[in-house]
């Protein structure tokens, strides 16, 4: 029998910064916890937004885990129906908006008119009812509509017509809910992995975040800043491979990294931390191109004057964690 190894990837400098970056971001989250008034002395985390380290304690995860997820009907289609409304606009504002003007959101009484009418409203106002976090198609092709969100709520109503909660309940693994997720029109592959993510933080499903990952554009080009090579690997297998080495990576660095209360970077996180990586890598390495060729950093960093109380999945086991002292 003849074994084949795959020729692994050849790192530069740049991936020591992509593990740094994780430690000195996790240590602002600790930070943030502890009330501290200095979170950093990095001056381009310090002037720039960037998400955390691991993507559950994001601010807009942490909302759709504690206020979508967590908050209303435990049944599936209910669970779908929310988190798959939130992620479309994935805007905590416009989630807001749509408990003021409807009292619930609900698959039980849900009016395309209604939700509609809502948006409308809004837009005529001035008002952003999506993030700018993740580009997605209109969905105009499939549905015909010439408003955008009119097409993502008929998308949205296509996949509950389709049965597509309970089928999700039924999947094997998160690769099959992810392609399950990738058949809906407009949806593509970093979509379907960010939304079954979305999905696996609720009772719908339970499947370990180290079981699959697709990575997105920002990602592809964290990756190409911190490999001069790839050798044998895809973009997804590079992910792994550094995910796999996370904490021999760390003590070749001489870096204390503080983990989630033992829970390790997992997949997705590793897949955020390279996307994160290439944004820094902008001002830290400006003489690294990735396969963007952008320069600049966009988002600026502000305090937010509500303070979040953190709520992970009860499955993870992480919230009596919360308690203890830093």
């Amino acid at each position: 029998m003849i074994w084949v190894t795959k020729k692994q990837p050849t790192a530069n400098y740049v991936l020591d910064t992509y593990w740094k970056f994780a430690a000195e971001r996790q240590t602002i989250f600790f930070n943030r916890l502890r009330g501290s008034t200095q979170l950093t002395k990095d001056p381009i985390l310090l002037k720039h937004k960037f998400t955390n380290a691991y993507r559950a304690a994001d601010r807009v995860s942490q909302y759709l885990i504690r206020e979508v997820i967590y908050n209303g009907d435990q049944t599936a289609h209910e669970l779908f129906f929310r988190i798959l409304l939130f992620k479309l606009f994935n805007k905590i504002e416009t989630w807001e908006l749509l408990k003021h003007e409807l009292g619930s959101v609900t698959w039980a009484d849900y009016s395309f008119d209604r939700y509609s009418r809502v948006f409308h409203k809004a837009l005529q106002t001035g008002e952003r009812i999506y993030s700018g976090a993740y580009m997605m198609s209109s969905c105009k092709g499939a549905f015909g509509f010439t408003k955008k969100h009119e097409n993502h709520l008929k998308l949205l109503e296509s996949m509950m017509m389709a049965n597509l909660p309970d089928r999700i309940v039924e999947a094997k693994s998160l690769e099959a809910v992810y392609h399950l997720l990738l058949d809906s029109p407009g949806i593509g592959r970093f979509l379907a992995y960010q939304y079954a993510i979305d999905l696996n933080y609720s009772n719908l499903i339970d499947f370990s975040e180290m079981e699959f990952v697709m990575p997105g554009p920002g990602a592809m080009d964290g990756i190409r800043k911190c490999f001069n090579h790839l050798g044998d690997y895809t973009e997804a297998d590079v992910i792994r491979y550094v995910t796999d080495r996370q904490e021999r990576e760390f003590d070749r660095l001489g870096i204390e990294f503080k983990s989630l209360w033992g829970r390790r970077l997992q997949l997705i996180d590793c897949q955020n931390l390279f996307c994160e990586t290439d944004k820094y890598a902008r001002l830290a390495h400006p003489e690294v191109s990735g396969i963007s060729g952008r320069t600049r950093i966009k988002q600026l960093y502000t305090s937010k004057k509500s303070s979040l109380v953190y709520f992970f999945p009860p499955k993870w086991g992480l919230n009596d964690k919360l308690l203890l002292p830093i």
